[in-house]
């Protein structure tokens, strides 16, 4: 099974790079759907927008429904939670609208995909409270059979790069979520964004992984000046060993919008 995720967008439409990174989207849309063999999916990590407004969901949408694959998309803390399920209503998993976090878990594939929402409003900072963990729980014990691949945007592990190493409002918060992630021993792999950088962990024996941001003018880290303004994102793979992740470069050309 093959999965395409892309992270922190950003679409916003009062900044002075407002179209770059619509057209950073575009790009990165028009290059998934280029891969041979395709991905089963593309899973969107998170801060689709950046002020939670509709008009900003309305364009952002309007991209991702050029995938020629399922999108899945996860909350981030720059999302507005009402508005993301609005925006994306088509998309049945999100279940109508209702409850106050936006997780799920989709069974089409080899692969159970998992969802979290890891967000409090007016914080930068994670969160997973009690109830959470024991929607996670539930999420993991519905279905028995299958690994298991968790989406979340913010990373449940220390990130060792970047000026914060904890990306949770405390230490306990992160350590809950790290319990329910080893409640079954089926999780093959934890994906996140939100650092705006790539890095590498574990929860556990669980290889953890965080996908740079796709928004260009957002991103950080060393990149060659050849590289500045070409999106990236990551392609992951399972097989029996398990995943294994490469990062995608994205020719930096104008997309239409």
């Amino acid at each position: 099974m093959i999965i395409a995720q892309i992270s922190d967008t950003h679409i916003a439409l009062d900044t002075p790079d407002a179209d770059q990174r619509l057209r950073d989207l575009a790009a990165t849309i028009a290059d998934v759907n280029t891969l041979d063999p395709a991905p089963a999916a593309i899973v969107h990590t998170g801060d689709i927008v950046h002020n939670g407004r509709q008009d900003e969901y309305a364009e952002a949408a309007s991209v991702l429904a050029r995938a020629r694959v399922p999108v899945y998309v996860v909350a981030g803390n720059k999302d507005d939670r009402k508005n993301l399920r609005a925006a994306f209503s088509s998309y049945r998993y999100l279940g109508g609208g209702e409850g106050e976090f936006v997780d799920y878990a989709i069974d089409d594939y080899p692969v159970r995909l998992i969802a979290l929402d890891t967000v409090r409003a007016g914080s930068s900072k994670g969160d997973f409270c009690a109830e959470r963990a024991r929607r996670l729980i539930d999420l993991i014990d519905a279905e028995t059979t299958k690994p298991i691949a968790v989406f979340t945007h913010h990373p449940p592990f220390e990130v060792m790069v970047g000026p914060e190493r904890l990306h949770f409002e405390t230490p306990e918060k992160m350590s809950r979520l790290r319990r329910a992630l080893q409640h079954s021993g089926r999780v093959v792999g934890v994906f996140s964004g939100h650092v705006h950088r790539a890095a590498c962990g574990h929860v556990g024996r669980i290889p953890a992984s965080i996908v740079p941001c796709t928004a260009t003018t957002r991103r950080y880290g060393e990149y060659p000046p050849h590289m500045t303004m070409c999106p990236v994102y990551q392609v992951h793979r399972f097989d029996a060993g398990g995943f294994a992740s490469e990062t995608r470069i994205v020719r930096a050309e104008p997309a239409s919008r």
